[in-house]
């Protein structure tokens, strides 16, 4: 008999470890290509774009994934949901274009995020729409498509950022950033067709199939609400990260050109190189969600004891490795890939602790999977306040940037033991 848990992690790390890959090569490109002025720009829009994904995706795929785990009737939840979507990605543009004046004036300080904004708003429906279907895939065990999908989806957008991105930086650099972020619209494009080849041969839409079932999107948004508040409350708090470290930091005598250059060079160089294990963690924890829904249901606490063993040593061993590797090497790796030594005092201070961080992943997947979305979402709430306060109070003691940098280190340590003890409740 085929394992399909082991099969499917096998398949996401190997299609991670290309996506990654190329998503380096990307990220290379572009950080060369539009320089320091425009990472930070990019970096300091990132958390009102990441909140608005949130937002528009719903936690559709997670809610998705689990009822396709568990036999219920695919084509009704995909063509009931679509709908609903559309008509929420509607609304939020609506209100990005409404409220992105204030939003790069007032909160963020910076004139320039305004057009920024604006791009990430026609970005959000092709997200959440390819995010349905990879929720679908996710459900049937059936990852090669998702892996295939992200592979020509990166290789897409890596020659078209070669391709329009210098033209556009001569016009200006908020020209080219925005031209990054609206490249997305064709990469997710490029991802739903990719999945449509892998649809079943006998896959037809009839017209009673387009109809929206109520039963169906109530047993959706059940699923999909607690787990998307968990998100939706992380991402809140990404949010109000750089609005209260700016104000902060500038009451107490930092320059805003300092403190938007030294969040870039968090962001963008020191944070991604400590979440790179993070494709190994994204696909473990993916596989995880139909595998312990599937085994819980069967009241099989054994096999889910066990996937739950497999996924924490795993994850632990990748970080591990690699945060070893990264303590001592952090400024040849910075150097190679991005052509800077930025962000290396703050890769070592956080390299210890971000071994916690990798447990987090599987630990809400397994929350999640165990029907116990809601207490996620109360652990990261109170994470998130926790991390803001943390922010607030060491902002003021004139250390930069590494007041961000501990209340990163706070966060990790309160909401990993906390998803622990949870777990341990409900399989001890």
């Amino acid at each position: 008999m085929k394992n399909k848990f082991i099969k499917s992690t096998i398949i996401l790390i190997i299609g991670g470890l290309v996506t990654k890959l190329l998503g380096f090569v990307i990220k290379i490109a572009y950080t060369r290509i539009i320089g320091a002025e425009g990472i930070s720009l990019f970096m300091l829009i990132m958390p009102t774009y990441s909140l608005f994904i949130t937002i528009a995706q719903l936690g559709l795929p997670i809610a998705i994934s689990k009822l396709v785990a568990e036999d219920k009737n695919s084509k009704k939840i995909i063509f009931s949901i679509i709908p609903l979507m559309l008509i929420l990605n509607i609304i939020l543009i609506f209100l990005i274009f409404l409220l992105s004046p204030f939003i790069s004036s007032v909160l963020l300080n910076e004139k320039k995020t305004h057009l920024l904004l604006l791009s990430m708003a026609l970005v959000l429906p092709f997200i959440s729409l390819s995010s349905i279907i990879r929720g679908y895939f996710f459900g049937k065990q059936k990852m090669w498509p998702h892996t295939l999908s992200n592979i020509v989806e990166q290789v897409v957008k890596l020659g078209l950022i070669f391709l329009i991105i210098p033209y556009l930086m001569k016009y200006s650099i908020v020209i080219a950033v925005s031209g990054l972020i609206l490249l997305n619209i064709v990469s997710e494009i490029t991802s739903i067709i990719v999945f449509l080849f892998f649809l079943p041969k006998n896959f037809c839409i009839k017209k009673s199939d387009i109809k929206p079932d109520l039963g169906s999107i109530k047993e959706v948004l059940k699923i999909s609400v607690p787990s998307v508040s968990s998100r939706f409350v992380g991402n809140i708090g990404f949010f109000f990260e750089p609005i209260i470290l700016t104000n902060i930091l500038m009451f107490v005598g930092y320059s805003n050109s300092y403190i938007i250059k030294e969040y870039g060079i968090y962001n963008a160089y020191s944070l991604p190189l400590l979440m790179l294990p993070s494709f190994f963690i994204m696909a473990l924890s993916s596989a995880l969600v139909p595998e312990i829904s599937k085994f819980y249901q069967m009241r099989n606490l054994k096999m889910v004891r066990r996937r739950y063993h497999q996924a924490l040593l795993i994850s632990f061993i990748i970080g591990l490795g690699f945060n070893i590797i990264l303590f001592f090497k952090a400024d040849v790796l910075l150097k190679l890939i991005y052509n800077t030594s930025s962000g290396v005092g703050y890769i070592k201070f956080l390299a210890p602790f971000f071994l916690l961080f990798y447990l987090e992943g599987p630990l809400i997947s397994m929350l999640q999977a165990l029907n116990k979305a809601g207490k996620s979402l109360k652990i990261t709430f109170y994470g998130v306040i926790l991390k803001l306060l943390v922010i607030a109070i060491f902002s003021l003691f004139k250390i930069g940037i590494y007041g961000l940098v501990i209340s990163e280190i706070v966060n990790i340590i309160f909401v990993v033991y906390l998803n622990y003890k949870e777990i341990r409740k409900v399989l001890y």
